[in-house]
């Protein structure tokens, strides 16, 4: 997707407060060297907001969710087909050239990404759907999940199995590690439901709600003074009929 202006959100090419500012910010620490911009997702050029995409383990898994994207009617897909799953597997070396993909790898896929999105969804307060658990689940077991000791004698999770489902498996252990070094929680889902893009929080006391505060953040207080200046009217009618 191609525009004459940074895409700080989810891709739609409309003015965002305080966008220079933002570009300013991550630049500035990218020579600093304590950022980098790189953008870590399918469609557009940068994460939302100016963000430093997930990292370690978690990079993988924040691209993996954010496979799908959504800003009010548009929607993008990375998914469309067996064979753009395959090349996206193949890009990012879960998968190799000879392995096939089917329509219902494509299916089972989006249902193991829609129930990792649900976890991200509880690291933002919200609740994680039972189904979600169950698929979870399914997906460890196809994948041939074991637990298995290194060299090292540190116990490793790791999947056994091949192909699509080898594939989903290794996203899974960069799940599991994720949670083993602490760094889990932070990654989340914005609060927006109408975007729901997948974002590491690197305030201090893990506060982060939304994908971008200038964006997502200031829709949601705009929504709430709407609702609460509504009331108010509604109120001072009742009182005055």
């Amino acid at each position: 997707m191609s525009c004459n202006r940074p895409l700080l959100y989810t891709g739609v090419c409309t003015p965002v407060k305080y966008v220079e500012w933002c570009f300013a910010c991550v630049f500035a620490g990218y020579i600093l060297g304590i950022v980098n911009p790189v953008a870590n997702n399918t469609f557009f050029d940068s994460e939302p907001g100016g963000r430093v995409a997930a990292p370690g383990s978690l990079a993988l898994v924040q691209a993996f969710v954010n496979t799908v994207a959504q800003e009010g009617e548009h929607r993008w897909e990375a998914f469309s087909g067996p064979t753009s799953l395959r090349d996206w597997l193949g890009q990012n070396g879960l998968l190799t050239e000879d392995e096939s993909v089917g329509e219902s790898d494509v299916v089972w896929v989006k249902q193991v990404r829609r129930g990792l999105r649900s976890l991200l969804g509880a690291n933002n307060g919200g609740e994680v759907d039972p189904e979600a658990l169950i698929t979870l689940n399914g997906a460890a077991e196809r994948a041939a999940l074991l637990v298995r000791f290194g060299p090292d004698g540190r116990a490793a999770i790791g999947a056994r199995a091949e192909g699509v489902e080898g594939a989903i498996g290794k996203v899974l252990e960069r799940v599991a590690a994720g949670m083993e070094d602490g760094t889990w929680g932070r990654l989340k889902t914005c609060a927006n439901s109408g975007c729901g893009w997948a974002f590491y929080d690197r305030s201090r006391n893990r506060s982060g709600r939304w994908c971008s505060m200038e964006v997502c953040g200031n829709r949601s207080k705009t929504r709430t003074y709407r609702r609460r200046a509504s009331s108010v009217r509604e109120g001072q009618d009742h009182r005055g009929a």
